[in-house]
């Protein structure tokens, strides 16, 4: 069974046969190797001969010798088809040192298309990406989304509810999704968890104690939705046993943020038109992650659970997103996409009689659109001028582009 994302490959089929490498990015196993493998299959089947394709993925031992940049090009070179465009397709990049200066080296040299990946959101800010400036295009790869879901589940829409509890707790990774029983699912998911923490983060990080990283990955787990400072988790991990100061979960937050595995949402003051220093929130990248390393319910903490949900999905249609505040008013979401902005508040439901959400909203002093997104379809409408989406057909609006 195939999970079609036809909007990365519509990405990748955009930038084909053209100057720039194009770095796909992503947490481990949000399908970046299925995409890869999909753009080739299309190669195939459009007659590119199999060996002007030379496809390498690092984490295969097949490929172990190969550990910096001149080892990569002597076995390009090795593999090239003279006076033909080569196809080169490289997984998981990061494991190759100084890789840029031989990708820059093939796209100068040689007539290739050039398609890397990696898990690792600082692949491209060390001093050698310098050398790519300019030159790639990045797309950053999600779990599935709630709209690939439905389509995969060949959802009708009196299936929406019973869909999204499944999706709540299952999340989106592809091989979750694709697995037979709960059991093997659970497993496949702390699998996914375990190999990010100790192969991604401790080992690549050569952090001295992991069980300290794993303890604030599920901390900020369990506070989805609330306000975070380091000072915070310091003494919440002192007061369970654990040595660490604030400066030290900092640096932690920042490889868990690396691996894709958080995100952080700062805190923008719209009347002062600045970032806020203190207090950010952290979303996870897939709630079935959170689910299994927590053992809970995807109904536990609905509303939050809900936010993160909507959170990931502003970032995977290209907005950049940030907390708001207001007049002490705290607007769940701003997103950003060039001068486009959207204000987003994110509920369960509103209660009669309620104007919480709409006017942390109506009074923002400009003219941006202005969203509720509830879980209760009996609230979409207008409510003083706002209007109140339900939630899911919100999230499955992506099947009508």
């Amino acid at each position: 069974m195939l999970i079609k994302r036809p909007k990365y490959i519509n990405f990748l089929n955009e930038f084909k046969d053209t100057e720039f490498v194009k770095v796909i990015t992503g947490v481990r196993r949000s399908g970046k190797t299925y995409l890869m493998n999909m753009f080739i299959d299309e190669l195939r089947h459009e007659g590119v001969p199999e060996e002007q394709i030379i496809h390498l993925n690092f984490e295969s031992l097949q490929y172990t010798k190969i550990k910096g940049a001149m080892d990569l090009w002597k076995y390009v070179h090795s593999h090239e088809v003279k006076g033909k465009k080569n196809y080169l397709f490289f997984d998981e990049i990061q494991n190759v040192d100084e890789w840029e200066r031989a990708i820059n080296s093939f796209r100068v040299d040689m007539d290739a298309d050039i398609y890397v990946t990696g898990s690792n959101s600082r692949l491209l800010s060390g001093e050698l990406a310098t050398l790519l400036a300019g030159r790639y295009v990045e797309l950053t790869v999600y779990p599935i989304s709630f709209a690939e879901y439905f389509t995969f589940r060949k959802g009708q829409s009196f299936e929406e509810n019973k869909l999204f509890d499944e999706y709540l707790q299952f999340g989106g990774f592809p091989n979750s999704i694709l697995a037979p029983s709960t059991s093997f699912r659970n497993s496949i998911l702390q699998d996914i968890f375990n190999t990010i923490m100790y192969r991604d983060i401790a080992l690549r990080s050569r952090v001295k104690n992991d069980r300290t990283i794993i303890a604030i990955a599920e901390y900020l787990m369990s506070e989805i939705g609330n306000p975070i400072s380091a000072n915070k988790i310091a003494g919440t991990l002192k007061a369970a046993g654990f040595k660490a100061q604030a400066k030290s979960v900092i640096d932690y937050l920042e490889l868990l943020e690396d691996a894709f595995i958080f995100y952080k949402a700062r805190r923008y003051d719209i009347r002062g038109k600045k970032w806020l220093q203190t207090m950010a929130k952290y979303y996870v990248v897939d709630t079935g992650l959170r689910n299994v390393q927590l053992n809970r319910s995807s109904r536990d903490n609905l509303g939050h659970v809900l936010e993160n949900i909507v959170y990931i999905e502003l970032l995977r249609r290209g907005y950049k997103v940030d907390v708001g505040s207001y007049d002490n008013k705290e607007i769940d979401f701003i997103a950003r996409k060039g001068e486009e902005v959207e204000y987003y508040q994110v509920t369960l439901h509103i209660p009669e009689g309620s104007m919480r959400e709409t006017d942390n909203l109506r009074f923002l002093p400009d003219g941006y659109p202005k969203t509720v997104l509830s879980l209760d379809a009996n609230d979409a409408g207008m409510v003083n001028g706002i209007k109140i989406k339900y939630v899911l057909d919100w999230l499955l609006e992506e099947n009508e582009n």
